[in-house]
């Protein structure tokens, strides 16, 4: 999910990335809504989304899937961050969460088989795209970034998916919709954003009966979050080596069951 820093360091995108996840100075979601693929997916942005990305299905939890990603061999990957025209592309990278969450679906479709899941914090999209490769009937891939709404119908493109609808506001702003299922993967990076995670998700519990899924590898915001108390681990993954490299040592990414 792509935030807005306080400064653009000069650093590579990938250190600025990880900082980022870590750093307590947040500013303010941005409020763009989406305007459908035929208007985000225009040539110039599709070109240059291409070019500055490669497509991969290595170093992760979930080989079936292929995304468009910031790797080592990607411009931006040593390119100063404050040439990136756009919003920091947090969808450009693969976070530990989101693998676990998605590689937990493509295992057991049963969670996900007829039913109708929001992705919250949707990044590149794998989540999502995992949901549908499992059999969901109703999809919403949410991300507040409007290029990671374009990163995500390219990626269902690369799958051989229909594009998936995408929302790019703050969810957290708007009437609760009802969803037999949401997942997401990495928000706990912040108290403030996780205490108001934690109330919208056990209002979608307590109105709708949904159930939510979790993903995390463990940070500290997380792990001494009050949220702990009311979580079930349902499965542990071990992390490829290349994705603990680009996560600070990180070697674990688990799938919780919210049962407030």
């Amino acid at each position: 999910m792509a935030l807005k820093l306080g400064c653009k360091a000069r650093r590579n995108c990938c250190g600025l990335l990880l900082q980022a996840v870590r750093s307590p100075l947040l500013f303010p979601w941005a409020h763009c809504s989406w305007r459908g693929a035929g208007s985000l997916l225009d040539p110039e942005m599709r070109a240059f989304l291409e070019e500055n990305t490669e497509v991969t299905s290595s170093g992760s939890l979930t080989p079936e899937i292929q995304l468009r990603l910031l790797t080592p061999r990607c411009k931006f990957w040593r390119e100063r961050a404050d040439l990136w025209p756009y919003s920091d592309p947090y969808w450009a990278i693969y976070w530990p969460g989101g693998q676990a969450l998605s590689r937990y679906l493509l295992d057991n479709p049963d969670v996900v088989r007829g039913k109708s899941v929001l992705d919250l914090g949707s990044g590149c999209g794998a989540t999502a795209i995992a949901a549908k490769m499992s059999g969901a009937s109703r999809i919403l891939a949410n991300d507040i970034d409007p290029i990671a709404g374009v990163a995500i119908t390219l990626n269902c493109e690369l799958n051989r998916l229909d594009p998936l609808p995408i929302l790019t506001k703050n969810i957290l702003d708007l009437q609760q919709d009802k969803w037999d299922l949401v997942v997401l993967g990495d928000m706990f990076y912040d108290e403030s954003l996780a205490d108001s995670l934690h109330q919208w998700l056990k209002n979608c519990i307590w109105t709708y009966r949904t159930r939510v899924l979790i993903g995390d590898p463990g940070r500290p915001q997380f792990s001494g979050h009050s949220i702990q108390h009311q979580l079930q681990r349902v499965v542990e993954y071990s992390l490829p080596e290349s994705t603990r490299e680009e996560n600070n040592g990180l070697t674990t990414s688990t799938v919780w069951d919210f049962q407030p």
